[in-house]
Parts: C-alpha cells; sequence; structure tokens
C-alpha cells in the first residue's frame, strides 16, 4: 500500500536511526517501527473503585416508610 504521511522530528529520527544501523530503506524501517509498536502488550492501571460514607440508608422496600423517612412525617 502506498501512501503519505507526515512524521513528527522525533519519529523521523527514530526511522533514521534505524535505517542507518541496519542499513534498510524507509518503508522497511517504517513497518518495522510499527510492527514493534503494534506488537508491544499495553500495561493497564489497576481499576480501584473508591466508596464514600453516604449517611444513614433507608430501606425502600416499604414506599410509605422511606417517604416517611426523608420527607418527614407531614409527608402527604
Amino acid at each position: 500500500m502506498r501512501t503519505t504521511v507526515s512524521l513528527d522530528d522525533d519519529v523521523a529520527a527514530a526511522v533514521r536511526r534505524l535505517r542507518d544501523e541496519h542499513r534498510i530503506g524507509l518503508s522497511e524501517a517504517v513497518n518495522e517501527l510499527i510492527r514493534a509498536g503494534l506488537t508491544v502488550p499495553r500495561q493497564r492501571s489497576r481499576f480501584a473503585q473508591r466508596s464514600f460514607a453516604m449517611g444513614a440508608r433507608i430501606d425502600v422496600a416499604n414506599v410509605a416508610d422511606a417517604l416517611e423517612t426523608l420527607e418527614g412525617p407531614g409527608h402527604r
């Protein structure tokens, strides 16, 4: 596949270094670097769920009792 890409300066320098070290062409160097980047396993940070005390829990099994707790005795 033929395509045109714009390389950042640091990426172009890495391609140049690889070409010089291995005496290979531009396409081969770019392909090699892309393959290397695609095969590196990504390390994911461990997910941590934080919890916070939210105060008293309300039993919502009985709606009338829950409303009385939340809104007071004269909720109707």
